[in-house]
């Protein structure tokens, strides 16, 4: 793959490169009604998302940083964007172009005032990994093989300018009013600010693996402060499989079960127990070693939840609350899903639309046990998705509901829902978590 000798990190060059790839969806466009005379309208609309797919991927993939951490956000979208920007983006998980050698020479002079040959024993000139955020180099110290996260240059200064940039997209694309709408965009610059903090990520790394690690069938690496700063993260190798790898492969159900139950613990137990959760949860994020265990590789974000909110979001999973009218329309208040000013009409359409959302979303929490395999659930999370993103009834509403919160909680939960499916968990015992609090 080709290598980065710099990645451009002024606003007026990173503007321009987005600049660029409008040009080219306009000439796709131009393509799509051209391609409507000589072939049916799915056809031309499928080569279409494909070519803008590829033409806004190839930019953000050169842009890193927060830009290309967007589309790594939409590709756990599955039932919102279309098949061609999901498989696209998603590669912005673990396969984008990594930086050049002398890049990341530089990097570890400015940080640790020498070259990383002189830190390791054997470090790898070119990287096993490279995502959005950071690349991974392998390398060896007395013995123990190492996994080296190195932060791309200009990420951490660039992502407000980004988030100005790709702000009218998401807005567009989700239905997003400008009124009310910088808490929630406040809520992500905030996160990815805090993702481009190693030493903050180290922290965390530390501590929740400490917490976690009695959970069966789960592992960590091993941290090493010393060999670790704002920019750059040390710590052991782990050998597994990717988790895409592993879910694509001919597994026993029983493989699988265990598989997507430890992951299912690990999440519910954050959320419950220690009050904060890893909120990326994608595949690119997890391994599963050759004894079918689960291998945690990355905590870059992580969501605190307050009890202010944690409390009316999970009453609301419970079903005898949904059912009571008093008690879920005084937790949609809480929640700030409904507005003191709202009409009529609009608390009678908001209701309805999150009891549906609620009573499908929470499904699995008021059973004793799962079936993530089910197509059935998850072809009604696409519908019901589908059919409000086409109804006229929202012209005209507020449509910016609920708490910033909402936005890395959801996301924790979409990941969680679709990696639970493609491992194709059946058995999985919701409340299992219990039996691991201390």
């Amino acid at each position: 793959m080709k290598t980065l000798n710099k990645i451009p990190t002024g606003k007026i060059e990173r503007t321009g490169s987005l600049l660029k790839a409008g040009a080219k969806i306009g000439v796709n466009y131009i393509k799509y009604y051209g391609n409507k005379i000589t072939k049916d309208e799915e056809q031309a609309r499928q080569i279409l998302n494909e070519e803008n797919a590829t033409d806004i991927y190839d930019s953000l993939k050169e842009l890193k940083g927060s830009a290309l951490k967007v589309a790594q956000m939409l590709s756990m979208e599955k039932n919102i964007l279309p098949q061609a920007y999901v498989e696209k983006f998603s590669l912005s998980q673990f396969s984008v172009p990594p930086l050049s050698g002398a890049l990341v020479k530089k990097t570890f002079r400015k940080y640790f005032g020498k070259n990383p040959e002189a830190m390791f024993d054997e470090f790898s000139q070119e990287s096993v990994n490279a995502a959005s955020i950071g690349q991974v180099h392998k390398a060896k110290k007395d013995g123990h093989d190492l996994a080296v996260k190195i932060q791309y240059p200009g990420v951490r200064e660039s992502i407000s300018s980004d988030l100005k940039m790709v702000k009218p997209i998401a807005m567009k694309m989700f239905n997003i009013q400008k009124e009310g709408s910088e808490s929630y965009f406040q809520e992500v610059e905030s996160k990815l600010f805090e993702e481009t903090d190693y030493n903050l990520e180290l922290k965390r790394s530390q501590q929740i693996s400490k917490e976690c690690s009695h959970l069966p069938n789960l592992r960590f690496p091993t941290y090493y402060p010393d060999l670790s700063c704002e920019k750059i993260i040390t710590m052991d190798w782990m050998n597994g499989k990717h988790f895409s790898e592993f879910t694509k492969q001919n597994n026993s159900q029983d493989n699988l079960d265990t598989i997507g139950q430890t992951l299912w613990d690990f999440y519910i137990y954050q959320m419950h127990v220690l009050k904060q959760v890893h909120a990326d949860p994608h595949p690119g994020n997890f391994l599963v070693s050759e004894n079918n265990e689960l291998l945690v590789i990355d905590f870059g974000c992580i969501k605190e939840i307050p009890n202010e909110f944690y409390t009316p979001y999970f009453e609301l999973a419970k079903m005898e609350n949904l059912k009571n009218p008093e008690t879920f329309k005084l937790k949609l208040y809480q929640l700030e899903i409904l507005r003191h000013d709202d009409t009529r009409e609009e608390q009678e359409f908001f209701s309805k639309l999150f009891y549906e959302l609620l009573e499908l979303f929470t499904r699995p929490f008021n059973l004793e046990v799962f079936d993530f395999s089910d197509e059935g659930f998850f072809q009604e999370i696409a519908d019901l998705g589908q059919r409000y993103a086409k109804l006229n009834d929202m012209k005209g509403m507020n449509v910016n509901r609920g708490s910033k919160h909402f936005i890395y909680l959801n996301r924790t939960f979409f990941g969680l829902y679709n990696m639970m499916h493609d491992v194709r968990a059946k058995d999985i015992k919701i409340n299992n978590y219990k039996n691991f609090i201390p």
